[in-house]
């Protein structure tokens, strides 16, 4: 049986979430601008993480700063149809890229809408078993734990270090996973 992370990586190739004029730097394991300050992460960062998030079969993700739409992408393949991935992006241009790019994808149960002015993550659809941050926080965001589902992980990059919280008997329990820079939380 395929490891599922690989497999979500097959079905849905970074190539066909960059734009036009990055396609032929797909396989370049770095980040590439996407526009507006913001970046599609190095495949390696998020393969790590989506190594750490652990996503099953039926979980219900948010992927905060869903940019291209490729890591709301590769966590629709790793939920399958019985899960639900709601992506949020605060820059508009990136809302409608990033939904175009997922159109392309056959994942009617993922998703891509934009950020509430003034609101972290997507506090009316939760809990959520998985949240994904794709940018890095100064602190621990408190907003998004609140969101995380009693045993769910979270996976985010907090001052240059990855952070995997567990939420565990009503209280989150935070591990240290490496270095790694990232574009800001806004």
């Amino acid at each position: 049986m395929p490891d599922p992370v690989d497999a979500a990586f097959e079905a849905a190739p970074r190539e066909g979430f960059l734009p036009r004029r990055l396609r032929r730097r797909a396989s370049y394991d770095g980040p590439l601008e996407i526009g507006h300050g913001q970046t599609s992460s190095q495949p390696r960062t998020v393969e790590a993480m989506l190594r750490l998030l652990a996503v099953r079969p039926g979980d219900r993700v948010l992927d905060v700063g869903s940019g291209s739409g490729w890591t709301t992408a590769l966590l629709g393949h790793l939920t399958g149809a019985a899960g639900e991935v709601v992506g949020v992006e605060v820059v508009p241009e990136l809302v409608a890229f990033g939904r175009a790019n997922l159109a392309g994808q056959d994942l009617p149960w993922a998703s891509i809408r934009p950020a509430e002015p003034g609101v972290l993550g997507v506090p009316d659809r939760a809990p959520y078993d998985r949240i994904l941050v794709s940018a890095e926080a100064r602190r621990l965001p408190d907003e998004l734990v609140a969101q995380l589902a009693s045993g769910g992980r979270m996976v985010l990059p907090v001052s240059g270090t990855m952070l995997l919280v567990e939420q565990a008997e009503g209280r989150p329990r935070v591990t240290r996973h490496g270095g790694y820079r990232f574009v800001p939380l806004v």
